[in-house]
């Protein structure tokens, strides 16, 4: 009488009968092999897709249709078609370029968030806003070295300068009472100026504005007498006359203006303010898809569209690697950390 007990429970529910276990196990080997499985495993379900399997996003620190942004647009474009993905640009300025490297460093660690740094406006802001809870070595892994973008030294057509030499002798002999604009306080564009006048040891009156679009109205007026600007916002005054372009501020001449010196080569030995651009991704990206980005940027800036394009903006393309990178990082920290210590520059 006991042993046929058990026999007088039924199943559970929720358990196949053993009969029923074997025609499940007969259709999913079934489905299997009918899939092409078999040979490779059913692990082959649960493998990853291949990066980057959706679109990519690229936060740039500075508002649209300025120097940043145009390099970012161009490049992601390109990069996009080499990663068989879009590449989304998105704006997100203020603060120096703080706002947009928090919202970068915000970013989720998985390659598909980017942060295309203007880097020594970003080297220089680090100094001015040292509260800043988020920090380009800190919180950021580096892909690759972009471009240099130059400044151009512009002065009203009333200078009596027509060149650099002429330039400095003026500035000498003017010490203190000349008056010059700059994008604003703290801006590459005022440091570029700090650092010209504490190579020459002379002092020159700082009109700070919001802007080039401000500013260079005034230039234009004689309402100030100099500024360092970008090649893309002065462009237009220079073809015009309604600016003098005396020298730019890059290490070397710029394709756009082949004639015009550098600030060093017309005689101020020592000054470069080379103007660095650079892509970035959240610190913990995974290397191999750092590698994968890096290889995209690579064969990007090598088409000879791309490099036109940024060649008539006042770019020059100096694509290199994240250790190159991480290298100029430093060193642009160092260098406008120093200027702005010495030209106690405060906001």
């Amino acid at each position: 009488m006991h042993s046929d007990l058990t026999s007088l429970s039924p199943a559970p529910a929720d358990l196949p009968t053993n009969g029923a276990r074997r025609t499940l196990l007969r259709n999913a080997l079934g489905l299997a092999a009918g899939s092409g499985l078999m040979g490779t495993g059913l692990s082959t379900w649960a493998q990853p897709a291949a990066f980057p399997d959706r679109p990519l996003r690229m936060v740039v620190a500075f508002p649209a249709g300025g120097a940043t942004d145009i390099l970012a647009r161009l490049l992601s474009q390109s990069m996009g078609n080499y990663l068989k993905q879009s590449v989304v640009v998105e704006n997100k300025p203020g603060a120096g370029g703080m706002i947009g490297l928090e919202a970068g460093a915000k970013s989720a660690p998985n390659g598909y968030n980017l942060f295309l740094c203007a880097l020594t406006n970003q080297a220089i802001a680090g100094h001015l806003y040292p509260k800043a809870t988020s920090d380009i070595t800190r919180d950021f892994d580096p892909v690759a070295l972009l471009a240099n973008g130059a400044h151009v030294l512009n002065v009203h057509p009333s200078v009596p300068a027509k060149n650099m030499t002429e330039f400095v002798a003026w500035l000498k002999a003017s010490d203190g009472k000349i008056n010059y604009a700059s994008q604003g306080n703290g801006t590459l564009s005022h440091l570029e100026a700090e650092l010209l006048l504490q190579t020459l040891g002379v002092r020159a009156v700082h009109v700070p504005y919001r802007g080039s679009s401000q500013a260079l109205p005034d230039l234009i007026a004689g309402s100030v007498m100099f500024m360092f600007d970008s090649v893309a916002a002065s462009q237009p005054f220079i073809k015009t006359g309604q600016l003098r372009a005396l020298a730019v501020t890059s290490g070397q001449r710029i394709p756009v203006y082949p004639d015009l010196p550098t600030v060093e080569e017309a005689g101020v030995k020592g000054y470069n303010a080379d103007n660095w651009f650079g892509l970035y991704v959240p610190k913990g990206t995974p290397p191999d898809i750092r590698d994968r980005l890096s290889e995209a940027v690579q064969k990007a800036l090598a088409e000879a569209a791309l490099t036109e394009g940024l060649l008539q903006k006042g770019f020059v393309v100096h694509f290199d690697n994240a250790q190159r990178l991480a290298a100029v990082t430093a060193s642009d920290r160092a260098k406008w950390g120093s200027v702005i210590k010495t030209a106690n520059i405060t906001l």
